[in-house]
């Protein structure tokens, strides 16, 4: 049993839209906390097509709820209309609704009513290391951590499903690119820009498209919630800091799919720049579900020093090395850092094999790590 972090519960009994990613578990998730609750899966063609054809079905099928009812619709971005009706109910009767969906792009796209304020938003990442038992750093880093594709030794066949459902689902039913093979080979090409700093140029020439087209594509990556953008930290004095983003997957294991990356150990590259991608998930999340107002940045000056994650207004300062030892060569970005932020916190997330302090730095191995990231420790 895998005990989520991402708590629907407050004080207020408000409304809540809660996106995903597809497959990172909603529907358990909602399963789990309202078991007893009205649900309404708009993947089901009987609570599709019946919504779809009357909305105000739901206002009449509810009419014996009140405010200490509380009512689920999974996938609502599916009947946007639908969401006139619960805000009535919510203005009217006060009944909680929980709206569940992989995407709020359709409803912006379509001007469908987003309950002026009435709802709060939440976001479900895939699963986080303090949500599983017995975590697996390996396992991690290869199959990502989307639940059904952690769960098994050789995720390979469910990536590729995964890839499928997404470009034919997410994108062919919304319209958001009608040349599925040209948005099939920016993915790949988007892979191979992952954890990099983004030059929608030279991503629109690997592609042969228009650099604006591949702009638009990122967006719609970021709208579908399957990627998102890092920025550049700039506010350094000492050192001219590139404030170019980088991009990122929201999993690192569709990341290694795209790229034909499998079966990976510590101590090559390409287990490297997953394992610093896993790190950034991590943090990501955290801040998510934390509702931080501190932001994630990395660091990097024209004269080459880089940090691979800044938190906040350079409160804390993390480097990712796979590494069994960490030494000196490896912490120069971040001594370069502190030059500026010398009350920064320096750490160095690795696989060594005991915690220890090296030139003002901490080197933290990564269970160790993550451990205290979840118990509030590093942020």
């Amino acid at each position: 049993m895998y005990k989520r972090i991402l708590n629907l519960d407050n004080e207020y009994n408000d409304s809540v839209f809660v996106w995903g990613a597809r497959q990172v578990g909603k529907t358990t998730l909602l399963e789990d906390l309202f078991p007893r609750c009205r649900r309404y899966d708009l993947l089901k063609a009987k609570d599709y097509n019946r919504l779809l054809r009357r909305p105000e079905l739901l206002s009449e099928e509810l009419d014996g709820l009140g405010p200490k009812d509380t009512v689920i619709i999974d996938e609502v971005q599916k009947i946007p209309q639908l969401l006139d009706e619960v805000h009535s109910l919510i203005q009217h009767r006060g009944i909680r609704f929980v709206l569940s969906g992989s995407s709020p792009r359709k409803l912006k796209r379509q001007g469908a009513n987003l309950l002026g304020g009435r709802a709060s938003r939440e976001v479900l990442y895939p699963f986080v290391s303090a949500e599983v038992p017995d975590f697996d750093i390996v396992r991690a880093v290869n199959n990502g951590m989307i639940p059904r594709h952690y769960m098994v030794e050789n995720p390979w066949d469910r990536f590729r499903a995964y890839i499928n459902v997404y470009l034919n689902e997410e994108i062919r039913e919304e319209a958001i690119s009608r040349n599925l093979q040209v948005f099939s080979r920016f993915l790949e090409v988007a892979a191979q820009s992952d954890g990099e700093m983004l030059v929608y140029k030279n991503v629109a020439q690997d592609c042969g498209i228009d650099y604006r087209t591949v702009k638009s594509y990122f967006e719609i990556l970021q709208d579908t919630l399957i990627g998102y953008l890092v920025p550049g930290f700039s506010a350094t004095k000492k050192r001219s800091a590139i404030q170019a983003p980088k991009f990122y997957f929201y999993d690192v294991g569709i990341v290694n799919f795209l790229l034909g990356r499998r079966n990976m150990k510590p101590g090559n590259e390409m287990f490297g720049h997953s394992f610093e991608h896993f790190i950034i998930q991590e943090l990501v999340a955290w801040l998510g579900y934390h509702h931080s107002d501190e932001k994630l940045a990395y660091w990097r000056t024209a004269s080459g020093y880089e940090v691979d994650a800044i938190v906040g207004d350079g409160r804390v300062a993390i480097e990712v090395k796979s590494t069994e030892e960490v030494k000196s060569r490896h912490l120069h970005g971040l001594k370069a850092f502190s030059e500026d932020y010398p009350e920064c916190r320096l750490i160095a997330v690795s696989f060594d094999r005991y915690r220890r302090k090296m030139n003002g730095v901490e080197v933290i191995p990564v269970n160790e790590f993550l451990s205290d990231l979840w118990s509030g420790d590093i942020l």
